[in-house]
């Protein structure tokens, strides 16, 4: 049984090498994605008079809203806007349009726009390429290779899962044979005393094994993102664990939204920064039709995206017509599971700590396929030059 673990170890490493790699070196670089922009691009998060503007009231999201649709032009029809409660933010508007049945990044992505906007002043600070910006394109690396979803978003799945395969093959394969003595101790502890053959096995087998739990969240929550129907019936399976506390629902009054404006759209804004002023983000989803309402989604956690609502305003009356909470109380075991998949994947979930930690464990999950290389190649020269001296 052992041989053909191995034997399957082996060759699903070597048929997947390239693409777990890829993968997560692209994902460790991508962790700190949020800081490093702050860093790099610090114009276009933060506003460059903070000590004046601070001062101020916002302007309206729907002149703000024109003002960025004329900075980027009427081509590119703004679709999301990104609204920060804090003070020094800018606002972000987005224009994205994608072919998700092209083949590669470049045709997929048809365009995406990032305008970010002085909410006070009304000053456009950057108007941002973001299909050419740096990490964006790593992320489409992580995704899809480059291929576009529809292929490349296959081939990073089915690899993922054969990662996770590989990952639980490993175990079995690294399993001490007794638990006490010499061979307990090598199972647990570096020796760079050794020969650099060793040494690279040890990386293998060690660094594998101390990482193996963080690798196998990583790439669970990796499949869920890229096979969205599988996220779904996890979603529902786990949703039944606790179904009967939410078979019952009490009907709910919604607030009642001061209508101080004509535009409907301001005033769901205004409602939503006065009732959630502490909150990380407000991100608004736009679109022309008018059966369809103002969705906007309040994210209450600093850079979490898994503790949040969903506020729904009619567009004609600009009253709440619906609520999604998603702060655990009110959802299913599925559905709290599927809204922490992101934090989980990206290591946001306790904040700086398990940041470290995923860049640490993304670092050698790229670092396996070549320890694992380096040992079967020393293996195939060993019996090469076994064959060749008979």
């Amino acid at each position: 049984m052992k041989k053909f673990l191995l034997w399957l170890h082996k060759w699903l490493g070597l048929i997947t090498g390239i693409v777990v790699i890829i993968v997560s070196l692209t994902g460790s670089v991508y962790v700190f994605h949020d800081d490093l922009k702050k860093i790099i691009y610090p114009n276009n998060f933060y506003i460059n008079d903070f000590a004046t503007d601070v001062t101020r009231d916002a302007l309206s999201i729907s002149s703000l809203q024109n003002i960025a649709q004329e900075a980027v032009g009427v081509e590119y029809p703004i679709t999301r806007v990104d609204v920060y409660p804090a003070k020094d933010r800018t606002w972000v508007f987005r224009a994205s349009k994608t072919g998700k049945e092209a083949f590669g990044y470049w045709n997929e992505t048809i365009y995406y726009k990032r305008i970010f906007v002085n909410p006070y002043t009304g000053t456009v600070q950057k108007v941002e390429d973001t299909k050419c910006e740096f990490f964006n394109v790593v992320l489409q690396l992580h995704r899809n290779l480059w291929l576009g979803s529809k292929y490349g978003g296959w081939i990073v799945g089915i690899s993922t899962i054969i990662f996770i395969i590989i990952a639980i093959t490993g175990l079995v394969l690294w399993w001490p044979k007794k638990w006490k003595g010499k061979s307990f101790k090598r199972s647990f502890v570096f020796d760079f005393s050794v020969k650099w053959k060793r040494i690279n096995y040890d990386l293998h087998n060690l660094l594998g094994m101390y990482s193996l739990m963080l690798a196998i969240i990583i790439g669970f929550t990796g499949v869920m993102f890229t096979f969205p129907k599988f996220r779904t019936s996890v979603e529902n399976t786990l949703n039944k664990v606790d179904e009967k506390k939410f078979q019952v629902m009490e009907p709910v009054a919604f607030d009642s939204v001061p209508q101080v404006s004509t535009n409907t759209l301001d005033n769901a804004m205004y409602y939503v920064l006065d009732q959630f002023s502490q909150a990380d983000m407000v991100s608004v989803r736009l679109s022309k039709e008018i059966e369809k309402p103002h969705s906007v989604q309040i994210r209450l956690e600093k850079d979490k995206t898994s503790k949040f609502e969903w506020i729904y305003f009619d567009k004609n009356t600009g009253d709440i017509t619906s609520k999604t909470d998603h702060t655990y109380t009110s959802i299913g075991l599925g559905t709290k599971v599927e809204s922490l998949n992101f934090d989980l994947h990206t290591g946001n979930i306790l904040g700086y700590p398990t940041k470290v930690l995923y860049f640490i464990v993304s670092l050698v999950c790229t670092s396996l396929p070549i320890t694992g290389f380096i040992i079967w190649y020393n293996k195939k020269r060993k019996h090469t030059n076994k064959g060749n001296s008979k």
